[in-house]
């Protein structure tokens, strides 16, 4: 199984950076390269405990689709979402907020395991956890911008 840690520093409270990384519509305009939409479950606003999503993208030239539940939930510390139905094995991603200097530190631990054994393995050495730690960048980098400048 792979693991990708990122630390993200957000000038704002943690109840506001808690309330943005859940809103489904934020999530799809992070990830709008991808063309990725919720199409079924819970589509749009803030995602709750006990809720599913799924999702439909162009990842790496492919069309998918994944569904993810929210399995844990403390606000505004915490929420794990882990995945349903999809291309990954299993996924699990927890979302952490820590109050730190005055704003939140964000703690992403987004563990995953493709599918297909060995060959799965050499996937993941080769391109896919490197894909997948740029994708998480590039949406906590989405939303450190529109929370900063948010004023909220």
């Amino acid at each position: 199984m792979a693991i990708i840690t990122l630390h993200t520093f957000i000038n704002s409270d943690c109840q506001v950076c808690f309330d943005f990384a859940r809103d489904i519509d934020l999530h799809k305009e992070s990830l709008e390269h991808s063309n990725e939409k919720a199409i079924a479950g819970k589509i749009s606003g803030l995602i709750e405990l006990g809720e599913w999503v799924t999702w439909e993208a162009k990842h790496l030239g492919i069309k998918q689709k994944l569904t993810s539940k929210i399995v844990a939930f403390d606000a505004p510390n915490y929420f794990v979402d882990e995945m349903v139905s999809g291309a990954f094995k299993s996924f699990r991603h927890e979302h952490l907020f820590r109050e730190k200097d005055g704003g939140t530190l964000m703690i992403d631990n987004f563990h995953f395991e493709s599918p297909l054994g060995i060959f799965g393995r050499f996937v993941n050495w080769l391109f896919l956890k490197k894909y997948m730690t740029n994708l998480l960048k590039q949406r906590n980098q989405f939303l450190k911008g529109k929370i900063e400048t948010s004023g909220i």
